[in-house]
């Protein structure tokens, strides 16, 4: 009995990581063996019984030896021994999103999304060896359904497989001996809820996603359902108080799930002038949920050169003047999931690559396993992976202190403006850094897990009033919401003080609009007489879209 205990004990030893932990009992493996000190003669003549190190440092107190794990566990009980895990391979992440996002930071605090449910309300999924587990034999997608009636759920459009890798993939198909890059998602251990929506053609209704909303509540307890991904909108027509779809996630929202949306993709729109703004789709322009805008990594890893989209729509919201997006994320030219059952979205449009298949296998011509994609689409579930990892890190927190830790700690730091030429046009587009582009800024995975900041209040994005006599516009927060509240929520702290200019100034009459009187200001608050005529600003179309986006590559 007692050798029983002891050997259980080891089992568990804080000492011996869980990837270690779990290798074959019969297996030798290369061992990463950390010391609280420099090793010395003792603890050398201790390791002489076990194996020979093949590796040591000069100034570093580790060393590599190859061990059963039998002999680990032995290990775990000299004291001068801090820490064991496997000599992982180390290799490039989906792979430019995850670097300029600081995802790689998850792997130090042992998170990676497992046991969160992330519920991908979309086109549906079709089952990939990326969407396994870490054994291979089970597949993450813990349950699916169709509210399309078009009886199947797997993926005929190509959108939700790719949104779901982004999120929840694992890159199990870019782990070749001779594959360059990985693609891995942010969560790659979360399960997966499919609940596919858009049909064929990337198309549904409300009461269709609506629907798929109810399910994921009434899914919630069973399978752990703590983030809702809507990659998809339409314009709005209303207040978000009456839409049905702002009704909607905020149901999900106070039913303790965190729902990430898409900002849309109608940052290009200039119609009267009005340079995109105003253009926030729904249900993203619902103050509670997360909705997200796309950067472009522009092909590096540093998130230092990103810029922003001209394609990612920019708030106000049209009818409520609610401050939108809440971050931004890459979004544009990301390499996900290749659907084997879908083939309108990169059938039907040249302007969808296929990833090279150099990226996997290292050879030549086009890969069968991840395609090209951009949009705010793409942006949305790299925070909902994110999500994954901070509710699996704090099982207790709330929605509310999901979306206040990931705007708080978000990266501030951006030019005053940038230029975005669309690839398909030559048109050249002017992007200035301000609350209604960048939100609360750039998504940083790696600051939110280290921030231990917590409000009990809500994390409702504010509204923002024009001032007619001054040509001001403020944002408004109120008491009963954590912004303002105290200067860790202060304004200025949140979204930064370089796109909050003056004191709770969000804009003047200077280098945002370019003066008072441009069209864009005019348009989203009508002259300042409060009466928004949505026929002002041109839409894509009026149906749910999971369309991507043309242009704005490297």
């Amino acid at each position: 009995m007692l050798l029983l205990a002891s050997t259980l004990a080891l089992a568990t030893s804080p000492k011996i990581s869980k990837d270690l932990a779990a290798v074959n009992p019969s297996s030798t493996v290369q061992v990463v063996i950390q010391f609280n000190t420099f090793p010395g003669t003792s603890d050398f003549t201790q390791l002489a019984k076990y194996g020979q190190p093949n590796k040591t440092f000069k100034k570093l107190p580790v060393v590599v030896i190859p061990l059963k794990l039998a002999m680990v566990k032995l290990l775990a009980l000299l004291p001068n021994i801090k820490y064991m895990s496997l000599d992982r391979p180390l290799k490039g992440k989906l792979d430019l999103t995850a670097a300029a996002v600081n995802a790689a930071a998850a792997v130090g605090y042992s998170l990676d999304g497992t046991g969160v449910g992330i519920a991908i309300i979309d086109s549906g999924i079709t089952q990939n060896p990326d969407l396994m587990n870490s054994t291979g034999l089970a597949s993450r997608i813990v349950y699916s359904q169709d509210f399309t009636g078009l009886g199947s759920t797997n993926d005929a459009y190509g959108h939700g497989t790719h949104v779901a890798g982004i999120a929840a993939g694992n890159g199990a198909s870019s782990k070749g001996s001779s594959d360059t890059r990985t693609f891995q998602g942010i969560a790659p251990g979360a399960n997966i809820i499919n609940l596919r929506v858009l049909d064929n053609n990337g198309q549904a209704v409300d009461s269709t996603v609506i629907q798929a909303i109810d399910q994921a509540i009434a899914l919630q307890s069973q399978y752990n359902i703590r983030v809702i991904n809507l990659s998809l909108g339409r314009a709005p027509f209303e207040s978000y108080t009456l839409d049905p779809m702002c009704q909607a996630v905020e149901a999900a929202w106070q039913a303790g799930i965190v729902v990430v949306v898409a900002a849309g993709n109608e940052g290009r729109t200039d119609t009267d002038g009005i340079e995109g703004y105003g253009t926030i789709a729904v249900p993203g322009a619902d103050p509670y949920v997360i909705t997200v805008g796309a950067m472009n990594t522009v092909g590096t890893p540093s998130r230092t050169d990103d810029v922003m989209t001209s394609y990612s729509s920019k708030g106000p919201t049209l009818y409520d003047q609610i401050v939108k997006p809440d971050l931004v994320a890459p979004g544009n030219q990301i390499t996900s999931l290749l659907s084997s059952t879908s083939a309108t979205l990169y059938t039907t449009d040249p302007n969808t690559p296929l990833a090279n298949s150099y990226y996997v296998n290292g050879g030549t011509g086009t890969s069968t396993n991840y395609y090209v994609l951009s949009g705010t689409s793409m942006a949305t579930p790299v925070v909902s992976g994110a999500a994954a990892l901070l509710i699996q890190q704090n099982p207790s927190i709330t929605p509310d202190q999901v979306k206040a830790r990931l705007m708080l700690t978000a990266y501030k730091t951006f030019p005053t403006s940038s230029t975005a030429t669309d690839a398909s046009t030559g048109i050249v587009y002017t992007l200035y850094y301000d609350i209604f582009t960048v939100g609360a800024g750039y998504l940083d995975i790696q600051a939110a897990l280290a921030n231990t900041t917590v409000s009990s209040l809500p994390a409702t994005s504010p509204a923002v009033t024009f001032d007619s006599a001054t040509n001001q516009v403020s944002l408004v927060t109120g008491s009963n919401v954590v912004w303002g509240t105290n200067v860790v929520w202060g304004t200025n702290v949140v979204w930064g003080t370089n796109v909050v200019w003056g004191t709770n100034v969000v804009w003047g009459d200077n280098v945002v609009w370019a003066d008072s009187t441009s069209a864009g200001f005019n348009v989203v608050w009508a002259d300042g007489t409060g009466s928004i005529d949505p026929a002002n600003v041109v839409w894509g179309d009026n149906t749910v879209w999971g369309d991507t986006i043309k242009g704005d590559k490297k």
